[in-house]
């Protein structure tokens, strides 16, 4: 077994018992045609498929500033980011960033283009981060943002930053950013 499959076996162990078609218990069993170990209702023979959750988000732009927030929810509370949540069934990737902006900052956004798409082998989650400019509201704090601030480019709280994942974006914002001011 490889780290990959080690871990999704790990975490299906962990958080999968029961089939969630029948009730049937779910046991481990190797599946030929994908070459992995799955979780299997012993009942029905329902697969029960472990996959990351899809994270939409952007990074909010007003003149020579971005806006973040800073968490009031864990993980990582009291530590910054830009605004992002989980898509919604029914919604496009687009759809969730733009609404997930509004949530956690108040401020109405127009998606500029994709940035990038970030996924790590230990989270479970594939996050898709375009680059945004605001156009409406007025930024304030949400139940799921303590304090809603706009940084300049050269002031950004690294320290402070919530995940390995925000500060790549940051990193890749500006580093697109500094490439297109020189063009």
């Amino acid at each position: 077994m490889n780290d990959h499959e080690r871990l999704q076996h790990n975490h299906g162990s962990k958080w999968a018992r029961f089939c969630p078609r029948c009730g049937g218990r779910l046991e481990e069993r190797y599946i030929e045609v994908e070459q992995h170990v799955r979780k299997v209702c012993s009942g029905c023979g329902f697969i029960f498929y472990l996959n990351p959750k899809v994270v939409a988000a952007a990074i909010p732009r007003q003149d020579d500033r971005i806006w973040l927030v800073q968490r009031s929810i864990e993980p990582a509370s009291g530590s910054w980011t830009f605004p992002g949540g989980y898509v919604d069934l029914g919604e496009s990737v687009a759809e969730a960033a733009v609404r997930e902006a509004l949530e956690e900052t108040r401020l109405e956004i127009r998606l500029d283009s994709l940035l990038n798409v970030y996924s790590y082998k230990d989270v479970g989650i594939v996050l898709v981060v375009y680059r945004a400019t605001v156009t409406g509201g007025t930024a304030g704090a949400t139940p799921e943002s303590r304090q809603v601030v706009a940084f300049p480019l050269d002031g950004l709280p690294w320290n402070e930053l919530a995940f390995p994942s925000t500060r790549r974006a940051l990193e890749d914002y500006l580093r697109i950013d500094d490439q297109v001011r020189q063009t």
